[in-house]
């Protein structure tokens, strides 16, 4: 039986290793060496992988793709995209050759507010803490004069603090409900150092403002912290053509194509069982574009999932329509992204993706990705209405499959062409294998 430890935090690197091998593996040798096996071999390199975060023992490995030809506001990009998924990479490589030759993607920014928030109980007369706040609000924000006094120069800093009763939903519930614009920044550390100033100041004040009573002196702070729900931090994100111009499959008309490709979001868009689905694909592009450029992608499903839900039911994240002979698909998501601080500056791989993608500012990077999102979903809808997700899933799944049954390369050779005009299924390429070793 498997026994706690005091202290492991303190232990090096190997006794870490050493401890976990010995009592949850028996000591097995192939497992440390699996652990090992993923240090790099540069020592500075693997020194700054290992204070990324706590109690590291090794590197988990990803793959870093690059889907090409995106054309966005009519300038080329190669995307980077780390994720472990097949057919990924491929497909948005596939729906971005494809909008390429018809004009590309477009996309704007909408707004770029973030928002952050102290909550506190209060339990007294509501219009003097109206009062109250009004009195200290220039206090809040010249505290925070330090904390701001850089992003103001660079043109960002506190946009504004509002008081809100949140009281009909949980009795003495206020918010100082404030929001930011950081630029280039993500800014979590940013907006949350400012929080916890406006809770200082806020508690501290309330101490000598008169008009409270003894008991509404006594302001609670519960916590201070940023919101990864963005709805006011938005990009749009669009491809459109002629109907005619949608053609490719010899098997659909494009007139028969756009009607179903419109039905299939519709689906999306009434249907939640289908709408998370769908936009899991979507994210599957998003995720990996905001994991390759070391940006939270934690942070961005949150937001995204709670933006799917803002009108009560959970909804599809794209949207399609034809007007007057055009064929129109777009996406409008809210993304807090950042290209400085954090590991943008720190991670090779990261530093490499953002040069890549010719050094983009926080809202060009907000477009490359929502864009990456819309084509990640184009490319899905029009395998789901036409030849159907499978095919092109399970090819791209193939490789997989052989490596797990430790196929030669000669063996990968023969399978991938043989398979190249057969249904590729798991129980198929399994029984492929068997036969071409009976042989």
């Amino acid at each position: 039986m498997s026994k706690s430890i005091t202290g492991f935090s303190k232990l090096s690197k190997s006794h870490k290793i050493d401890w976990i091998v010995s009592t949850y593996f028996n000591n097995n040798p192939d497992t440390k060496n699996i652990i090992e096996q993923y240090w790099n071999s540069n020592f500075k390199l693997q020194q700054l992988h290992d204070e990324f975060i706590e109690n590291t023992i090794t590197n988990y490995y990803l793959p870093f793709g690059v889907a090409p030809n995106f054309l966005i506001n009519g300038k080329m990009h190669a995307i980077p995209m780390a994720i472990e998924e097949s057919s990924v990479v491929a497909a948005a490589s596939k729906a971005a050759k494809f909008w390429s030759e018809r004009g590309g993607f477009k996309a704007e920014v909408l707004s770029t507010t973030k928002i952050g928030q102290v909550h506190f109980m209060f339990h007294g007369d509501f219009k003097i803490l109206q009062n109250y706040f009004k009195t200290v609000k220039p206090k809040l924000i010249e505290a925070t004069k330090p904390i701001t006094k850089n992003m103001e120069k660079r043109g960002g800093g506190i946009i504004d603090i509002e008081l809100r009763d949140k009281t009909e939903s949980l009795e003495g519930y206020y918010q100082l409900h404030a929001t930011f614009e950081t630029l280039d920044a993500m800014g979590a550390n940013f907006i949350n150092s400012c929080l916890e100033q406006f809770a200082k100041t806020f508690r501290e004040e309330a101490l000598v403002f008169s008009a409270f009573s003894k008991k509404e002196k006594n302001i609670e702070i519960i916590m201070s912290i940023l919101s990864n729900y963005v709805p006011d931090c938005l990009v749009r994100a669009e491809v459109s053509c002629p109907v005619k111009d949608l053609t490719e499959n010899p098997s659909i008309n494009p007139e028969e194509f756009a009607n179903k490709f419109l039905q299939a979001v519709r689906i999306a868009e009434v249907e939640p069982f289908r709408a998370v689905t769908h936009n899991k694909g979507i994210m599957n592009g998003i995720d990996a574009v905001v994991l390759a450029t070391g940006n939270d992608f934690r942070a961005v499903e949150a937001g995204v999932h709670a933006y799917a839900s803002r009108n009560g039911t959970y909804s599809s994240l794209t949207h399609a329509k034809i007007e007057n002979g055009i064929f129109y698909f777009w996406i409008e998501i809210p993304l807090a992204l950042g290209t400085v601080g954090g590991l943008t500056s720190l991670h090779p791989l990261v530093k490499l993706a953002l040069e890549l993608l010719h050094e983009p500012s926080a809202k060009e990077l907000m477009q490359i990705v929502a864009v990456a999102g819309l084509a990640q979903n184009f490319g899905a809808l029009r395998s789901l209405t036409t030849s159907g997700i499978q095919e092109g899933h399970m090819k791209m799944h193939l490789m997989n499959i052989l490596n797990q049954f430790e196929a030669t390369e000669e063996e990968k050779v023969t399978l991938i062409q043989y398979f190249k005009t057969h249904t590729a299924t798991h129980s198929s390429v399994v029984q492929a294998i068997k036969n071409l070793r009976k042989k």
